[in-house]
């Protein structure tokens, strides 16, 4: 039965309704979904449909059935490549054609993705410390954005983002998840998640990224309550959003007061700023400003959490966790021994949460 949708899919593909051949690839692999081929095939038909994250996400999956599979390395090679992924297509195209030597088309794809590397790495100049106070804006790559894919419209969980200098939190509100059916893949600017469900659709989070990342060093976590997963940026930026194309990123504030202090000193030079000074007052007043809001809340909790011992921790995890968000403590001995039942604000009802 797979089979047959396979080769309905295969005339739709040649007849140019690519849609349908993704839906019939889709019910052969609901079918057999350890059948390497339906995944390198489907990955093509999104190709030519631009969705080319997903045609990512199943040449992985191609790849991971079957590594000998050559037209798997040739789907992902040719996708990252429309999405500029140039590096992690040439690492693909490098696998496929030690799979099949005997294919020209890998070598060629391989010295243009040479050439793009050796085309960007000659444009990239390095940033210039600005001569004022004030912060300016990089402004973001001058291409075209590539169209992701449409996101569903009732999502399945919930997902939020927060940033450091050096790296993306990604955190996916998905409760009681299995680590095995949880899949996460990083790519030079792309990110692949994807969470298969009983009895239900996966869910999907595959954004093309707002920056470049190092994917040897991100990592993820899959916890009780959500998915945790730390991305390690390229570039010491402040990202504007999660996804590519939504505002420019912010260059980080250069550090004049280290190089200014090591200046020697002579007795006959005129009084200076004191630039350690100033740094320690720009400091205190970034930590006396007044936020409002969620983010007036979400800082009053995170200078709890960090200043508190262990103890103090695992009690707030676990009465957050167990009163579905309605308690925080920080007494361990209270909250450790029993099951920190709900409790709703007064004025309000608590009422079971239907997916």
């Amino acid at each position: 039965m797979a089979m047959e949708f396979a080769e309905k899919a295969k005339e739709a593909f040649l007849d140019d309704e690519f849609d349908v051949a993704i839906d019939l690839y889709s019910k052969a692999i609901d079918l057999d979904p350890n059948c390497a081929a339906f995944f390198a095939d489907r990955a093509q038909a999104n190709i030519k449909i631009d969705n080319f994250t997903e045609a990512v996400v199943d040449a992985n999956k191609a790849i991971e059935l079957e590594p000998t599979l050559a037209k798997a390395y040739l789907r992902k090679g040719t996708a990252c490549m429309k999405l500029e992924e140039y590096r992690t297509a040439k690492t693909a195209l490098e696998k496929g054609a030690t799979v099949a030597p005997n294919k020209p088309k890998f070598k060629k794809m391989i010295d243009e993705c040479d050439l793009r590397i050796a085309e960007e790495e000659k444009d990239l100049v390095p940033p210039t410390l600005p001569s004022s106070s004030t912060t300016p804006l990089a402004t973001a790559p001058d291409v075209p954005p590539v169209p992701s894919p449409a996101a569903p419209a009732k999502p399945m969980f919930r997902h939020e983002f927060y940033q450091k200098p050096e790296e993306m939190v990604v955190t996916i509100f998905a409760k009681g998840i299995p680590k095995q059916n949880v899949t996460v893949e990083f790519g030079e600017q792309i990110l692949s998640v994807v969470i298969q469900v009983a009895g239900e659709e996966d869910y999907h989070l595959q954004p093309r990224l707002f920056g470049k990342i190092i994917p040897e060093k991100c990592r993820y976590e899959v916890l009780a309550t959500k998915v945790e997963i730390r991305l390690a940026k390229a570039e010491i930026i402040t990202w504007a959003s999660l996804e590519y194309g939504k505002g420019q990123a912010i260059l980080p504030k250069p550090n004049v007061s280290s190089a200014v202090s090591q200046r020697p000193v002579y007795p006959s030079s005129k009084p200076g700023k004191d630039w350690d000074k100033l740094e320690a007052e720009v400091k205190k007043q970034e930590k006396d400003e007044k936020l409002d809001g969620d983010a007036a809340m979400n800082k009053f909790f995170s200078d709890i959490y960090q200043s508190a011992d262990e103890d103090m921790r695992r009690a707030m995890n676990k009465s957050f966790a167990e009163s579905n968000g309605t308690v925080l403590s920080t007494n361990w001995k209270e909250v450790g021994t029993k099951k920190v039942e709900s409790t709703p604000p007064d004025g309000m009802e608590l009422k079971k949460w239907e997916y």
